[in-house]
């Protein structure tokens, strides 16, 4: 997880020279990279990967960089001071040039290879090679590790340029996806759920890549245009990059017997992770297959945490695939993500994502990539009888523990203290059925509201009088439910703290990035803002503009309700 406390009050880092210092390469000193990669990080057109656990590479700097935005939060938390982000080093550095690095900072960053699976069907074919030895990191690499009071994190450009992953793209983001991330991760830290962090985010003054895309007001399922994009790197934040896919890739190099050392990478690289996500809670002095055992255990309860959270803030990871499965236990990729309005439990944002990745289908998801994370632990246990039942235990017990999970937090969100299945179903029911606002709606019963009339703005449907009086029956039997649960005004205050009072609403979002096109950053800022504070009430103002419904000309829009990729 990452660290959520601020940083102790001491000497804040103010220029590029005293970041430098911060440097502390784990993964490049404990790890073996690529052998046939280049020594000056000249590497950035698709070839295949055949071993190593990472690929040298020099990010392409973006031309003319426009510094946008930065975390002041993260800053914060960091011990780095505002300052920076006017210091030409690292505006530079963040932006691509990693020729201003000074040691003992790395000269070069570095790409990392992955497999894919989806559902636990192992895929290759998005590998140009047809081996499954071309698919990782194609245009995010990281450039820094270092150590922030006492806590290692990890720094990536993601839009840094191609890399040997790239399979023959050009390795760029655009703006518009780098808003969305930036914005996204900001509003999942403070929302408290485990997240890959914002630090930066650059536009380039030149540079224009082009995207498929949609017609402002289009309903096309899929993108019916081309679009100039001005070109752009956010850097992303984390403990670790590491993924369920990455395991994976070392795993099946083990059971194909690849190379003489897939043994020995594989053993190297789940060390590595123990060392990056988990060395508070494994005893460095147990055996490797106990760290097994208890990394297994660990994680099971972590990704059943993360999604469950997810799940309480209307998220959609859209593309859960084993790939974009973080091993630290965090929400890592922001591509077709979206949050639900008009609550759907079918609800998708990604034309490509399918029912199988849906809003209510992301714990079975989840439960899929955890198989998929104990099956390349398995190598390791060496045909241990005895561990390996151990290891199947806990894969076993994931769904149980997950619906344990799922079902006390649905009781939370409507002030229970423990679940009451019919109650909830019917509240599900009614919610589809009455097109209800997920967000609002939650937020609105947090008032614990005597009659549906308090309820009416977070419909997207004029209530009929049927419908009416069946609100106003299961409101009753939920009052009954919460008599029983103690004092009213205590348990609106710790559903207010569980359901959010803004959220992302992809409509608000376009304007900002369109008017990012235009150089004004406002929007930007006004976001970043609210978002920082989504259980907070905010002003009149703020509330009238960012706490509302989706208006109906929106629906159905493709780039707002749905999109194809995400650049």
């Amino acid at each position: 997880m990452i660290p959520t406390s601020k940083s102790s009050k001491g000497k804040e880092t103010k220029n590029f020279s005293e970041f430098s210092q911060l440097a502390n390469f784990s993964l490049i000193n404990s790890l073996s990279a690529d052998p046939q990669s280049t020594n000056d990080g000249n590497d950035h057109k698709p070839r295949p990967v055949y071993s190593g656990h990472y690929v040298p590479v020099a990010p392409t700097p973006i031309p003319e960089p426009k510094y946008i935005a930065h975390s002041s939060t993260l800053f914060e938390e960091l011990g780095l001071s505002s300052e920076l982000t006017k210091d030409k080093k690292f505006c530079s550095f963040f932006s691509g040039d990693i020729k201003v690095a000074n040691s003992p900072m790395s000269p070069l960053g570095w790409a990392t290879g992955y497999a894919l699976s989806i559902y636990g069907t192992e895929y290759i074919q998005q590998c140009p090679f047809g081996t499954g030895d071309g698919y990782g990191d194609g245009r995010a690499i990281s450039v820094f590790e270092g150590l922030f009071n006492g806590k290692r994190m990890e720094m990536q450009l993601k839009g840094g340029g191609p890399t040997p992953y790239c399979r023959g793209a050009d390795g760029r983001a655009v703006l518009r996806s780098s808003v969305r991330e930036f914005l996204a991760q900001e509003l999942m830290h403070a929302l408290g759920i485990p997240t890959s962090r914002s630090l930066t985010l650059y536009v380039s003054g030149t540079e224009i890549v082009r995207r498929p895309w949609y017609t402002k007001g289009s309903k096309y399922f899929e993108p019916d245009i081309m679009v100039d994009n001005h070109a752009a790197i956010t850097t992303r934040v984390a403990p670790s990059f590491l993924r369920v896919g990455q395991l994976e890739l070392f795993a099946r190099r083990v059971r194909s017997n690849s190379h003489n050392e897939a043994f020995n990478e594989l053993k190297t690289i789940v060390q590595h992770l123990i060392d990056r996500n988990y060395k508070d809670d494994i005893d460095p002095s147990i055996s490797f297959t106990e760290k097994i055992i208890k990394l297994a255990y660990l994680y099971r309860e972590r990704l059943i945490s993360l999604v469950t959270n997810w799940m309480r803030v209307g998220y959609c990871q859209g593309n859960f695939n084993s790939d974009n499965c973080a091993a630290g236990g965090f929400t890592l990729d922001y591509g077709p993500f979206g949050f639900c309005e008009l609550f759907d439990p079918k609800f998708q944002p990604w034309t490509g994502g399918g029912e199988h990745f849906s809003f209510f289908n992301q714990p079975f998801a989840a439960e899929i990539n955890f198989k998929m994370f104990c099956t390349s632990l398995r190598p390791l246990l060496l045909e241990n009888k005895e561990d390996i039942e151990k290891l199947e235990q806990i894969k076993k017990d994931f769904s149980k523990s997950m619906e344990k999970e799922m079902q006390l937090m649905w009781a939370k969100k409507i002030g229970l203290e423990k679940y009451e299945e019919a109650l909830i179903n019917e509240l599900f029911n009614l919610m589809v059925i009455s097109k209800t606002d997920f967000t609002i709606f939650f937020r609105k019963l947090s008032h614990i509201p005597e009659n549906i009339s308090l309820l009416k703005d977070s419909f997207y449907l004029v209530l009929t009088e049927d419908l009416f009086q069946k609100w106003n029956i299961w409101l009753t039997k939920w009052h009954d439910c919460i008599k029983k649960n103690g004092d009213s005004k205590e348990i609106s205050k710790s559903m207010k703290q569980v359901n959010p009072k803004f959220t992302w609403r992809e409509w608000m979002i376009v304007s900002a990035y369109e008017e990012a096109e235009k150089g004004n950053y406002s929007r930007i800022k006004e976001l970043q803002t609210i978002l920082n504070n989504p259980y907070e009430e905010q002003s009149l103002e703020i509330e009238q503009k960012y706490d509302r419904l989706k208006p109906s000309q929106f629906f159905n829009n493709g780039g707002i309700s749905h999109y194809s990729c995400s650049s």
